[in-house]
């Protein structure tokens, strides 16, 4: 399963700590081991169920995701870096890891995707750290992962959390709820 994993990320060979590349990857093929979904899916799923006929994969967002992110934390550090300095590994972890908790938290229905029992007690940021936490990824990753939605808004977050929390914002909001001009 390791190799699904690989091939659904191919940014984790950004992660430059190996021992904490193996714990994202670890995170992701627990989350597979215990899901309902294959990894296929992950390409076909809509990646949120709050907004109907959504054309854009669980994959497609979850990748944009960690694009942005990636270069944010970069521009940081070469404009901001000499007042805020930003760990590129945690925040690419994070990133990555951020909607691991669906995996979880959805399930297949009559050949659709629906929340499932599990989610309707345990939102994603919750899951995804139990997941995370299981593989032995750092607090400061699963403090991405807790805080990346809107439960995140009652702590106060680190630099890289606030990175992926815009980065997922930005590219989920737009499709809820924007301006039609």
């Amino acid at each position: 399963m390791k190799d699904k994993v690989y091939e659904l990320w191919p940014e984790l060979e950004w992660i430059e700590d190996p021992e904490l590349r193996e714990q994202t990857a670890n995170t992701w093929e627990l989350a597979l081991s215990k899901s309902a979904l294959s990894a296929e899916d992950l390409n076909t799923i809509p990646f949120t169920l709050l907004v109907p006929d959504l054309e854009v994969s669980f994959m497609d967002h979850k990748r944009c995701v960690v694009h942005i992110a990636r270069d944010c934390g970069e521009q940081i550090k070469t404009h901001l870096g000499k007042g805020l300095s930003v760990n590129m590994d945690i925040l690419l972890s994070g990133a990555i890891l951020a909607d691991v908790g669906k995996l979880l938290e959805y399930e297949k229905k009559e050949g659709n995707v629906v929340q499932g029992n599990y989610g309707k007690y345990l939102r994603h940021p919750f899951s995804g750290v139990s997941l995370a936490e299981s593989c032995g990824v750092p607090p400061a990753v699963c403090h991405i992962i807790a805080a990346h939605a809107g439960e995140g808004d009652h702590v106060k977050r680190s630099v890289e959390a606030y990175i992926v929390h815009h980065a997922d914002f930005m590219t989920f909001l737009p499709f809820k709820s924007r301006l039609e001009i």
